[in-house]
């Protein structure tokens, strides 16, 4: 295992007044350093068309995770997907990206415009090959990757953007190059370089999409561990274990809860500050400072509006703005989480907080426990390796 992970992130809209899109994106994970990206983009719009990009995605996805090889997979789509007899093109399109080792990538092309990859800050023209499966022309390349390499995957929708409206002929593919060459930022998540590339689109199209538009970014990027703890053991014997273990991990540490701050500022020996509470959010309690420790948080109400931060960034990314440039717990903690950490440690204590027994208070044991489960399936949905250790 290398210090680098892949980084995925997709997002779509779809044709104006359409309720299903007719792009999908699959992506499968092998272990902790390989994965299969498949956007297929199906023809037309509406039902069918998201019918048959889904099972094309989940077709090549499950023969890749069955150890097919992607020429068998390519071979095998390549087969079954008939041709239109009117429009005299394939019922779906596909783009494959298999990521080896974070250090190898292969990329499968048919139909679909071609995907672009941002190297250093500028485009990289990557080698590409030709093959004839039965009648159809599929594009491959081969290439080794480098830290920070950022393919950008699209369907026909995006280079549509704009056509008869503010463009004549579309988003061409050098205009899009220049759009992310322009937005370059090694910070930036795959996700947001998806999310504000759609956005141009939706701004092309005046707000009324003429095409299914999908957008996958897959980067590499160097792992960055998190840890987060929560709550006070439920043996009070245990503290100096927990703390030991949270303050040993490498990489950044935050801590919510106003008794597990104490504990921890007990075990650094350092004091607690809270002095000039300044409420950022009026619904998010103030943050404190202990020397030592990244973020210190109150919990469960910061970690309920983290979780709502996450079920949003997870799925559509609507609420991006409420939180990445905010100075409250919840939104430090988001960008924490979603934007930096690859891995994220939590350790949650066992412990009942007497306060939370008040039959007045919508807390309880059981929903801080609920709390950090959801929030973790969130963020492996985000491609993030969580563990969580119980004291």
């Amino acid at each position: 295992m290398n210090d680098l992970c892949t980084d995925v992130g997709y997002m779509s809209v779809n044709k104006f007044a359409e309720q299903l899109c007719g792009d999908h994106v699959e992506v499968v994970r092998q272990d902790e350093n390989a994965l299969v990206a498949v956007l297929a983009d199906g023809l037309g719009s509406g039902v069918k068309a998201s019918i048959l990009s889904t099972l094309t995605a989940k077709l090549i996805s499950t023969m890749v995770a069955n150890s097919l090889s992607l020429k068998e997979c390519v071979e095998a789509m390549a087969a079954t997907l008939p041709i239109c007899k009117t429009r005299q093109i394939a019922y779906s399109t596909f783009t494959i990206l298999r990521i080896d080792e974070n250090l190898e990538a292969e990329l499968i092309q048919f139909d679909n415009p071609k995907a672009i990859l941002v190297r250093g800050g500028t485009s990289f023209d990557y080698p590409q090959t030709s093959e004839i499966i039965g009648d159809k022309t599929i594009f491959k390349s081969k290439l080794q990757l480098h830290e920070g390499d950022t393919f950008v995957a699209f369907s026909d929708g995006v280079e549509h953007a704009g056509v008869g409206l503010s463009l004549n002929f579309g988003w061409r593919r050098e205009e899009i190059t220049a759009f992310l060459e322009a937005i370059h930022d090694p910070t930036r998540t795959a996700k947001t370089i998806s999310a504000m590339l759609l956005d141009e689109c939706r701004t092309l199209y005046e707000g009324k999409p003429g095409d299914d538009a999908t957008v996958c970014t897959v980067k590499i990027r160097r792992r960055t561990p998190m840890n987060l703890m929560i709550g006070p053991p439920s043996d009070p014997a245990d503290v100096n274990r927990m703390m030991a273990l949270f303050f040993s991990k490498e990489g950044k540490h935050i801590v919510c809860g106003g008794t597990t701050s104490t504990l921890a500022a007990d075990y650094l020996k350092k004091p607690l500050s809270t002095s000039m509470p300044c409420y950022v959010a009026p619904d998010i309690p103030p943050t404190a400072e202990i020397e030592g420790v990244d973020l210190v948080t109150e919990g469960v109400i910061t970690i309920n509006k983290v979780l709502e931060y996450a079920r949003d960034y997870a799925g559509p990314n609507t609420r991006y703005e409420q939180w990445c440039a905010r100075e409250d717990g919840a939104s430090k903690i988001a960008c924490l989480l979603f934007e930096e950490a690859s891995d994220i440690s939590f350790f949650v204590g066992r412990a009942v907080n007497p306060a939370h027994q008040n039959p007045h208070l919508p807390i309880n044991f059981s929903i801080k426990m609920n709390l950090v489960e959801e929030l973790s399936q969130c963020l492996r949905q985000m491609g993030k390796n969580v563990k969580i250790s119980y004291f």
